[in-house]
């Protein structure tokens, strides 16, 4: 160094605080995004076990469910029941296992106290709640969509042959016909793939935002159990015409219902109804949830 640098350093250390330059970072500064906090949560949702073990469970009760139900019904006689109805029974057990995700996405964290760590890396508290619900909600929503349209293929070649008895007409109960063979429409297949995986998706992120409000992993997953299975559990119970009305509201409204609509076997005496409006109204109920989540999340200490 020489005697001019080193005497302008000397005057410039004199205007310093306490003669201590201040540090100056290498790394440089940039502003985080929503962009940030997805791939954050998506590092976080694909290493933890619980992942890969749901979604590999539900995986393996809705196709294999599908299957030896498929199987069972596969024969020249028409069952009565729609081609790609029999994808329904495994998607009923394996929707617990998304909703169990769902709550396990977020009640982890509180579980182990990793929130206080993420909440100090992104304090924008409701870009931690998107970022989660968005990871979560995609992920479900391919992986159970996936399963459910493997599953309706396996219906398709198994039980298309079956042919169309003299006392049946062209539609029966949701079952199809054409040249005498059961066939899916457009809709059903809408139904019984893409609008069966967005159910599921929502309820999963239903539990999640009740995940967030209950902070607490076995109490989120009972309201959850208990909001999917309690309405048809209390309808099969109320006998008697005095109880008609509230049992036919819970049947109607219930998430079972609505899954079962979709693949046009409902619970109710509508066998026209589809399942989306009811798709439409557990939607909305979703995103209130999140919203009452996300308010709270802002006034609640972690």
């Amino acid at each position: 160094m020489s005697t001019q640098q080193y005497e302008g350093q000397a005057a410039g250390q004199a205007n310093w605080p306490n003669g201590i330059a201040p540090y100056n970072s290498p790394i440089p500064m940039a502003r985080t995004h929503l962009g940030h906090a997805l791939v954050s949560e998506w590092t976080k949702i694909r290493t933890v076990r619980s992942t890969v073990w749901t979604l590999s469970v539900m995986f393996v009760l809705v196709v294999g469910i599908g299957l030896l139900t498929a199987m069972a019904l596969s024969g020249d006689d028409y069952t009565g029941m729609p081609l790609l109805s029999s994808g329904l029974f495994g998607l009923m057990l394996g929707q617990l296992c998304v909703i169990t995700l769902g709550v396990l996405v977020v009640t982890s964290e509180y579980g182990t106290g990793m929130i206080r760590t993420t909440l100090t890396a992104c304090p924008q508290r409701g870009r931690v709640l998107l970022a989660k619900a968005v990871v979560f909600f995609v992920l479900a929503f391919v992986m159970t969509t996936l399963a459910c349209t493997l599953t309706a293929l396996i219906n398709s070649a198994l039980l298309s042959d079956q042919t169309r008895p003299s006392y049946v007409s062209d539609s029966n109960f949701g079952g199809s016909f054409e040249g005498g063979k059961l066939v899916a429409s457009g809709g059903e297949w809408l139904g019984a793939t893409v609008g069966a995986g967005l159910y599921v998706a929502l309820l999963g992120l239903l539990s999640l935002a009740v995940g967030a409000l209950l902070r607490h992993s076995a109490g989120a997953i009972t309201t959850m159990m208990g909001v999917v299975l309690l309405p048809l559990v209390m309808a099969l119970f109320m006998a008697g015409e005095a109880l008609k009305d509230v049992r036919d509201f819970l049947l109607e409204y219930s998430p079972l219902n609505g899954l079962a609509s979709l693949y046009r076997i409902p619970m109710t005496e509508d066998q026209d109804a589809t399942g989306w409006p009811l798709l439409g109204g557990l939607a909305v109920v979703t995103l209130i949830i999140l919203g009452v989540a996300y308010a709270l999340l802002h006034k609640r200490d972690v």
